[in-house]
C-alpha cells in the first residue's frame, strides 16, 4: 500500500515552516485566453480543469464563529462528461437546538467566448432553490446557465457557522486536474487545532506560523499546490479517498481564562463521550433496558446464546432510519415508543440490554467505508460516524450491528468493515482490528435448453450469502428497478419474471426466466456455443498494466460458483468437450477451477473462484491477474454440436 503521510499540528507541538514568497487568497483576474483553451496540458483527455481552487477557513477571535469561503474557477472542455461541475450544492447544518449555519455570500457566473468577445452569464437569485435533505441538513442548489464546451464557470460563496469545533475536510487531490489549489486555516491563538494532513502530495508553497491577522494574534496554516494531475483510481479499492491528499482539522484545545483540552487522546474522547447526555447519558438509563428486555433470556445457558437472542429481538423490533452518527438524536425513550431510530440509538440500546443480561458489552466507534479510515495517530471524534456493539465472552470479542436486518454475530453490513474500531469500555479505550473473516458465497445457476432452431431458453438464479447478500439488498432497496435492469444490461439477454427477495436465512436471491437467439452460431450442420452461456468472464478485471499502488480490497472472503446445466437438442452430439482446469496459489489464498462433464443429453459446467481473505497487499496483484486470466480463457471455450 502506498505510504500515507501524516502531519499533526497542535498548540503543544507547533511546526514552523519558512514561507516561500507566495501570496495566498489572491485569485488572479479572469484571463480571456482561458476561454480559447481546447484541452488540458495536465491531462489531454480531461473533461474539465480547475484553473483556481481555494478553501479559506477563518475563526473569528471575538465571536468564535467559523467563516468558510470557497472560490472555484473551472474550465469545461466536454460538457457531457463534466456533469459534476454543472451544478452546485451548498449544505447548511443546524443542530436542532437553535444553532445553524447561514449562507452569507454567493456569486456564480458562466463565461463564454462569442464572436471573439467574453460573454458573462450571472446565476440569478431565482435560479437557486433549497431542499431539506434531512432533519439537520438543508442544501442550497443551483445550476450554471448557458454552459457549453469551452465555457468557464466561476463561483464564490461564504458560509458562517457557529460550529467551529470541526473544520470540514478539504480535498486537494481530485479526479479533475488542477492548475492551482490552496488551503488556508486562520485561527486565533486561544483556539488550537489538530490539522490532519493525509496523502502523498507535497505543497509547492506552505506557511505555518503565528502572525497578526485581522487586528490580533492568529495562527495560520497555508498550503498551495500547482499543476496537479487527476487522481488515478484503481479497481478493487473500497474507498480511494483514503489515498487522496486532503486536509481536515478539529479543535485540540481552547484557552478562554483556562486551558481546556478536547481531543489529545482517545482516553479524553472516551471521558467526554461518557459525560455527553446523548451518548453516556443514554447508556445510564438502565431502567429502559430492564423494562424492555425480551422474555426468556435468563433461561438461556451461554452468554453467546443470550447475546444472539437479544440481538435478534432488537434487530426485528426496531428499524434504522438510515441516519448514522455516534450520538443519539431523539433518545432511547423515543426509540422505544416509535420503534425507529438512528444507528446510535439502536446499537446503544443493544449494548444496554447486553449489560442488563450480565454480558460484558461496550460500544465501538467506527468510520464507515464511505467516510474514510480512522486516523489512529490523531485522535478525534469527527473521524467517526457510526457506533456498533461488542461483547466480550471469555476474552473473545464479538461484534454486532442491529441496523441491518440481515446481520448476525460478527457478520456486519459491508459499510462497517473499515479496518479499525475504537472500543469504549467504562475505564479504558481499545483499538480493535475490523477484519471480515466470514466468507460470502455467490451461486449463479442457469438451467437451459438448446432448441432445434438454435434458440436457448431457461431459468437463472443469482443467490448471495453473508456480506454479499447485505450488499445486494442495499442496492435493491436503493432502486429496485435499476437493480433488476442490471441483469439485462450486464448480460444482453432477454430476462423476464425477475423476482428478488431476502430468504428466511438472510440470503438474497433473484430468480428469472430468460431466452436468447444470439448464443448459438450455426455453421452447416454444426451448432457452436459457449457452454457457460452468458456467465462467461469476458475480460480480466485485473488488467492494470502499470505497477499496483494500493491494497486490493474485497467486501469479504468469497467463493463464487457458476453452474450451468445445458440440455442438448435431440439428434445432436458433442464433438469434443473442453479441458478441465484448476489453478491455485502456493499459499492456497486464491484458487479457480473449471469442470465440464456430460451426463446423457445434458452438459454440466461448473466454475469456482475462491478468495480466502477480505483484502490483500498490492504484491498479490500479479497472482490475481494470472488466475483471472486463466478463468477468462477457460470460460470462453466453445463446443461444437454435430447433427448425427
Amino acid at each position: 500500500m502506498r505510504k500515507i503521510l501524516l502531519i499533526v499540528f497542535s498548540s503543544m507541538n507547533l511546526i514552523f515552516i519558512e514561507a516561500q514568497k507566495h501570496e495566498f487568497l489572491n485569485p488572479p483576474k479572469f484571463n480571456d485566453a482561458d476561454l480559447s483553451k481546447t484541452k488540458s496540458l495536465l491531462d489531454e483527455n480531461a473533461s474539465a480543469e480547475i484553473l483556481y481552487k481555494s478553501g479559506h477557513f477563518k475563526v473569528d477571535a471575538y465571536t468564535a464563529l467559523l467563516s468558510k469561503t470557497y472560490f472555484y474557477r473551472v474550465k469545461i472542455y466536454n460538457k457531457d462528461k463534466a456533469e459534476e461541475w454543472l451544478n452546485l450544492e451548498i449544505p447548511l447544518y443546524q443542530n436542532g437546538k437553535g444553532s445553524q449555519e447561514s449562507l452569507t455570500k454567493l456569486k456564480a457566473f458562466t463565461y463564454n467566448l462569442e464572436n471573439g468577445a467574453r460573454v458573462e452569464t450571472k446565476v440569478e437569485k431565482n435560479s437557486k432553490y433549497k431542499s431539506k435533505e434531512s432533519k439537520n441538513i438543508t442544501i442550497t442548489k443551483l445550476a450554471f446557465p448557458n454552459v457549453k464546451d469551452g465555457s468557464v464557470i466561476e463561483y464564490e460563496y461564504t458560509v458562517e457557522s457557529p460550529f467551529a469545533f470541526e473544520i470540514p475536510q478539504f480535498l486537494i487531490e481530485s479526479s479533475t486536474p488542477s492548475l492551482y489549489t490552496e488551503y488556508v486555516l486562520d485561527s486565533p491563538l486561544n483556539i488550537s487545532y489538530n490539522v490532519n494532513y493525509t496523502g502523498s502530495l507535497v505543497p509547492k508553497y506552505r506557511e505555518v506560523t503565528e502572525k497578526i491577522l485581522y487586528g490580533t494574534d492568529y495562527r495560520t496554516y497555508r498550503f498551495a499546490y500547482g499543476n496537479l494531475k487527476p487522481f488515478k483510481t484503481e479497481k478493487f479499492v473500497k474507498n480511494d479517498m483514503n489515498y487522496r491528499t486532503k486536509i481536515r482539522a478539529e479543535v485540540h484545545s481552547t484557552n478562554f481564562r483556562e486551558l481546556k483540552l478536547y481531543s489529545s487522546s482517545w482516553e479524553q474522547i472516551m471521558t467526554r463521550l461518557y459525560e455527553d447526555e446523548n451518548f453516556g447519558g443514554e447508556l445510564r438509563k438502565t431502567k429502559l433496558a430492564k423494562e424492555n428486555m425480551p422474555a426468556g433470556i435468563t433461561d438461556l445457558r451461554s452468554d453467546v446464546e443470550k447475546a444472539n437472542a437479544i440481538f435478534s429481538y432488537v434487530q426485528k423490533t426496531f428499524t434504522w432510519n438510515n441516519d448514522r452518527g455516534i450520538y443519539t438524536e431523539d433518545g432511547l425513550k423515543k426509540l422505544l415508543e416509535t420503534k425507529t431510530g438512528n444507528a446510535a440509538e439502536i446499537n446503544l440500546l443493544l449494548v444496554m440490554m447486553f449489560r442488563e443480561a450480565g454480558i460484558k458489552s461496550d460500544p465501538v466507534l467506527i468510520s464507515t467505508v464511505n467516510n474514510g479510515l480512522i486516523n489512529l495517530a490523531s485522535p478525534n471524534v469527527s473521524n467517526m460516524n457510526m457506533v456498533i456493539a461488542a461483547i466480550d465472552v471469555n476474552g473473545e470479542l464479538h461484534i454486532y450491528d442491529a441496523t441491518s436486518k440481515q446481520a448476525s454475530m460478527d457478520q456486519l453490513p459491508p459499510r462497517d468493515w473499515n479496518q479499525f474500531g475504537i472500543l469504549l469500555s467504562k475505564n479504558k479505550v481499545q483499538q480493535i482490528q475490523m477484519v471480515n473473516a466470514k466468507p460470502s458465497f455467490s451461486y449463479l445457476t442457469a438451467n437451459a435448453k438448446i432448441n432445434n432452431d438454435g434458440s436457448i431458453s431457461g431459468t437463472y438464479s443469482d443467490k448471495d450469502t453473508g456480506s454479499y447478500a447485505m450488499f445486494a439488498k442495499e442496492s435493491y432497496d436503493d432502486n429496485q428497478e435499476k437493480y433488476k435492469k442490471q441483469y439485462k444490461e450486464n448480460f444482453a439477454i432477454d430476462f423476464t419474471n425477475i423476482d428478488s427477495k431476502v430468504l428466511e436465512n438472510g440470503d438474497f436471491e433473484s430468480t428469472m426466466n430468460f431466452s436468447s437467439e444470439n448464443l448459438v452460431d450455426r455453421i452447416g450442420k454444426k451448432m457452436i456455443i459457449n457452454p457457460m452461456l452468458f456467465l462467461n468472464k469476458n475480460s480480466n478485471e485485473f488488467d492494470q498494466t502499470e505497477e499496483r499502488k494500493y491494497q486490493i480490497d474485497f467486501i469479504s472472503p468469497f467463493t463464487r460458483i457458476k453452474k450451468v446445466t445445458l440440455e442438448i437438442p435431440e439428434g445432436y452430439a458433442v464433438e469434443e468437450l473442453p479441458k478441465n482446469k484448476k489453478i491455485v496459489t502456493d499459499d492456497k489464498e486464491i484458487s479457480y477451477s473449471y469442470v465440464i462433464e456430460q451426463k446423457g443429453n445434458k452438459l454440466e459446467i461448473t466454475s469456482t473462484t475462491t478468495v480466502a481473505s477480505a483484502d490483500y497487499p498490492k504484491e498479490y496483484y500479479p497472482a490475481f491477474k494470472q488466475i483471472w486470466g486463466v478463468s477468462s480463457k477457460c470460460e470462453n471455450q466453445v463446443i461444437s454440436l454435430i447433427k448425427k
